[in-house]
């Protein structure tokens, strides 16, 4: 009975996980990895063809998006997930497949031009319908037998339409154990989801760690805040541009929006016209409207019931087509526009912020986790420009985050989950957060919750009958990756660094200058050190 750490270790996405059991083999997620890739990856130990099955926690394309390559190499086993999880996969994977064939397509028109070989996509849309195919809908709470000793069941936490944590039961040679994966655990008192739900035994616990050394505070007012965003952008005679995941995060902001429009909350500009521009929101959004209403809180499922549609409006306008995505930024009039990707790394959000981040009139809300190295990460870290298109672009705008609104609890909601089991595991592994992060929060189980907590490397396997690590993860950093520890000179503070570097450079030049300009100089340098080391 083994457990084999295959992605998410000490970073936040591509999670996978390898169980060992009674001769047979379960994936636990098969995910993409976005923004930066700090640790070699290893490779999936055995070929495709030997998985004899996939369980999925969520849709999210970090926990799904290389299923198809897996379907691709060869597996043909069944993929476990719940009704509305199977629902936004059919999308999301298959627009995951269309980028990659697009991708392909362009780097080859540039290979040929230069006498290299055509690229190969990672995957295709039919590799991504063959992958539709296996899929097997559980719902929430049911125990269903996976393979030969082997169930599971799915329990629903709150981060996403249909995500789940799962409980993994093995039995070996008359042995059992119960392994909990998390998945990743919603935040409390968000709209639309029921909160998370609670598991109460396991022997060992696979937990995320995105926001393991954060808080996200107190509950804020969301409406009010969006509402002075909108407010004051729209005065200001800007767009109000947010960069929102297509499922998940858009169908909670049209939540608030609606809610806003509704109780007249914006003055002045009665009935302004929201633009959904992305493809695959625009169909999540649709399969929300669609599911099932046990999936919904109380809140959501009230307004169902009075008849209302709880993220739709008027003036909601959705944009299919490339031409209807470049005709916003052609209208006149202030306008909110929400579109993907969420991090900035992809998709038509790129081309609204070239056409607004260098106006001072408009504004840029981040309503979710910005992942290192990601364009996202570089806005909200106060970055003064951006390359976009190959083109750089000044930053202007105001750039503006909605403080609390993510779909992944903080360090507290984490704590309670993990509290919440009376058999508490008697090891807990960490993953899904960067290193920072998963060790902050694996320290914090340690020392104040009494837990055996572990933060496991890429390629780490334990046994877990004897609870010991039998092959060691890879330490092995990538060469374009930057630890934490090294990109602590971010944003306005790294200009600074250079700043100061071109002055000593300046100075160190200054060899042979008549003695009156070189006093001068010396006094102007001393004059701004006494200014800054005095600032408080």
């Amino acid at each position: 009975m083994f457990l084999s750490f295959l992605g998410a270790a000490r970073e936040v996405t591509g999670s996978c996980y390898l169980v060992e059991n009674a001769g047979k083999r379960i994936l636990i997620d098969c995910g993409m990895e976005q923004g930066r890739d700090v640790y070699t990856n290893q490779p999936l130990p055995v070929a495709a063809g030997m998985i004899d099955a996939v369980l999925v926690t969520h849709a999210h394309i970090d926990h799904t998006g290389r299923l198809p390559l897996l379907v691709k190499q060869g597996f043909s086993g069944d993929i476990f997930c719940t009704e509305a999880t199977a629902d936004l996969m059919s999308i999301m994977l298959r627009d995951s497949a269309h980028i990659q064939e697009t991708e392909a397509e362009w780097k080859t028109r540039k290979n040929l031009r230069a006498g290299r070989a055509p690229e190969e996509p990672l995957y295709t849309v039919r590799d991504a319908d063959n992958t539709l195919r296996l899929l097997k809908p559980v719902r929430y709470g049911e125990r269903a037998e996976i393979v030969s000793g082997a169930e599971a069941r799915f329990t629903d936490v709150g981060h996403l339409l249909g995500s789940a944590a799962i409980e993994l039961f093995l039995t070996e040679d008359g042995t059992s154990k119960t392994i909990v994966f998390s998945g990743d655990i919603g935040n409390l008192h968000q709209p639309i989801l029921r909160d998370p739900e609670y598991i109460r035994s396991a022997d060992r616990l696979i937990i995320e760690s995105t926001y393991g050394n954060r808080s996200h505070g107190a509950r804020p007012d969301y409406l009010s805040a969006l509402t002075s965003v909108i407010q004051t952008t729209f005065d200001k005679g800007g767009n109000l541009v947010i960069p929102s995941f297509a499922v998940g995060r858009t169908q909670e902001l049209l939540f608030f929006i609606r809610q806003i429009k509704e109780e007249g909350r914006v003055k002045g500009h009665p009935n302004f016209p929201v633009y959904v521009d992305s493809p695959l929101a625009v169909e999540a959004t649709q399969i929300f409207k669609e599911s099932d209403s046990d999936y919904f809180d109380d809140e959501t499922c009230a307004l169902l019931r009075a008849g209302k549609n709880p993220i739709s409006f008027p003036n909601l306008i959705t944009s299919v087509t490339a031409d209807d995505s470049k005709a916003i930024n052609n209208t006149d009039g202030s306008k909110v526009i929400l579109s993907a990707s969420g991090m900035c790394e992809a998709g038509r959000i790129r081309h609204h912020l070239k056409h607004n981040l260098w106006r001072e009139e408009s504004t840029v809300l981040f309503v979710g986790y910005q992942a290192e190295g990601t364009v996202g990460r570089a806005l909200v870290s106060g970055e003064k420009e951006v390359k976009l298109f190959g083109e750089t672009i000044e930053v202007k705008a105001r750039i503006e985050t909605l403080a609390g609104v993510s779909g992944h609890a903080d360090r507290e909601g984490l704590l309670k989950w993990a509290n919440a089991f009376e058999k508490r595991p008697e090891r807990v592994y960490v993953t899904h957060g960067d290193e920072d992060a998963a060790l902050a929060f694996a320290d914090r189980l340690e020392n104040d919750e009494g837990y055996c907590a572990t933060v496991p490397y890429n390629g780490e396997k334990w046994d877990i009958i004897k609870d010991e690590c039998v092959i060691e993860g890879s330490r092995e950093k990538r060469e374009n990756a930057v630890s934490a520890e090294k990109t602590a000179a971010k944003g306005a503070y790294s200009r600074l660094v250079a700043a100061a570097e071109r002055l000593l450079k300046a100075a160190k030049d200054s060899a042979g200058l008549a003695n009156r300009l070189s006093a001068k100089f010396t006094d102007q340098i001393n004059a701004l050190c006494d200014k800054w080391e005095n600032r408080q």
